[in-house]
């Protein structure tokens, strides 16, 4: 490692700690030669995945563009960017271990729309509605219902536990 200051390239290794969610190792240096302190980070390299996208054409995945995406949806909904950010690391940690080399943009979507689901119920049909490129209202309406039905399920058993606490 050359030192940032005299670019000799003669350091020692002064401490070492897992660094974040214990993806890099920060190592803390000092330089021999002229006693300068720096920082530096070891992250192993993963191989550039490529997303597939519906045309055929292959580009280099891009995290970004998944928060963007739910950025978008997100508008104006109680969700911190810093949730959403952690959203899009999980999703690429797992495409990372899903594929070696390529993904279809399909799969990414859908792993975005399961996300969304879990989070918050408008940015999910925001997202599915821009996601699924629904043609009409039906078709949006197909995608509500399930949606629908897991609400009232949910306020119907709200209400047996309170019928049951009344007793």
């Amino acid at each position: 490692m050359r030192c940032p200051y005299c670019k000799a390239n003669n350091d020692r290794v002064i401490d070492s700690r897992l660094s974040g969610e214990a993806d890099a190792i920060r190592r803390r240096r000092e330089c021999l030669e002229c006693k300068g302190r720096f920082t530096t980070y070891e992250k192993t390299g993963e191989t550039a995945l490529r997303v597939v996208k519906k045309d055929g054409t292959r580009v280099p995945f891009d995290r970004e563009k998944i928060l963007r995406g739910m950025l978008i949806a997100c508008q104006k909904r109680p969700i911190a960017t810093e949730r959403l950010e952690k959203v899009a690391g999980d999703i690429e940690s797992q495409l990372h271990e899903m594929f070696d080399k390529e993904v279809a943009s399909k799969y990414i979507g859908h792993l975005v729309m399961e996300a969304l689901r879990d989070l918050d119920q408008v940015a999910y049909v925001r997202f599915a509605s821009v996601y699924r490129e629904f043609k009409d209202v039906n078709q949006f309406l197909d995608e509500l219902k399930p949606l629908l039905g897991r609400g009232a399920a949910d306020e119907e058993r709200g209400r047996e536990g309170q019928d049951a606490a009344s007793s």
